[in-house]
């Protein structure tokens, strides 16, 4: 046993030896790719200039901070369920296209990214209202003919919106009806990583 174990602890570190060392950027990756996350985490949280930060960087590190802030920046971009997620947007989406060199096409997608939001909160806002009322219509019937089989009596009052399966039912509905917006939204994320 104590030879296999051996055998296998030998294997292991033959394996070690075999492998590479890390190429230079992938030492600048996993360096500076997380000092950017943590840089435009605190830039969403506080007020600087993240163009200043990024310029106290060499050019070589430059563009690994970059893309780490890119990175987190850009998955803080979300639905504007509310004013606070709007704000955020605006202030992500400014921070992004200040590290971007291609500024016109970013504002490109920007302005696409726009156009998802304003159908969200104006004509989507107008579906998500309907489906919740068309929801709860369809569950208070479902719930009256169950209180009929088992006997309780007509016009006794429930709270359909607070039971719990109605609660889960829409958020599964506000799920799917928000995963074509996210969708469209992943993709100009995309665009953008793929900018420069």
């Amino acid at each position: 046993m104590a030879d296999e174990m051996k055998s296998a602890y030998d294997r292991a570190m033959e394996r070690i030896k075999s492998l590479e060392d890390p190429s230079k950027e992938e030492v600048l990756t996993w360096k500076y790719v997380p000092e950017g996350q943590r840089l435009a985490v605190r830039f969403l949280k506080e007020e600087f200039n993240l163009a200043t930060e990024l310029g106290k960087f060499k050019d070589e590190e430059r563009r690994y901070v970059a893309k780490g802030a890119e990175e987190v920046l850009l998955r803080n971009i979300v639905l504007p369920i509310h004013d606070i997620a709007k704000k955020n947007n605006k202030r992500a989406m400014d921070a992004v296209k200040a590290i971007k060199k291609d500024k016109t096409a970013v504002e490109n997608v920007f302005t696409k990214m726009r156009r998802v939001f304003d159908h969200y909160t104006g004509e989507g806002e107008q579906q998500r209202k309907q489906a919740y009322e068309m929801l709860k219509q369809d569950f208070q019937a479902k719930l009256q003919q169950a209180m009929r089989q088992q006997g309780i009596p007509p016009g006794t009052k429930i709270n359909i919106e607070g039971q719990p399966q109605f609660q889960e039912e829409w958020h599964l509905t506000l799920s799917q009806m928000d995963a074509q917006y996210n969708q469209l939204l992943d993709e100009y994320k995309q665009e953008i990583t793929n900018l420069r």
